[in-house]
């Protein structure tokens, strides 16, 4: 099951489960702005490809909740 991580590995922008948000096969996690910008649509730990994170329905969260855990790259994110 995917975490939902709650933030921005990058920018550390919140980005709650109904929030638009992008993944690599890994489940880093990206706010649109920086997988579009600094990172060109490629993860900065495994070198993958973004794409859309799948949204959990709200009665789903209840049973099955979105991680609370944060991760964040110290420094930020280099550019691509």
């Amino acid at each position: 099951m995917l975490e939902l991580r709650p933030n921005c590995e990058c920018c550390d922008r919140d980005l709650p489960p109904a929030v638009p948000a992008l993944i690599c096969s890994y489940e880093c996690t990206f706010c649109p702005d920086c997988a579009a910008g600094v990172l060109a649509q490629r993860c900065p730990n495994c070198g993958g490809n973004l794409v859309p994170r799948p949204v959990r329905p709200p009665q789903h969260l209840l049973r099955h909740p979105a991680s609370a855990a944060r991760v964040l790259k110290p420094g930020g994110c280099p550019a691509a």
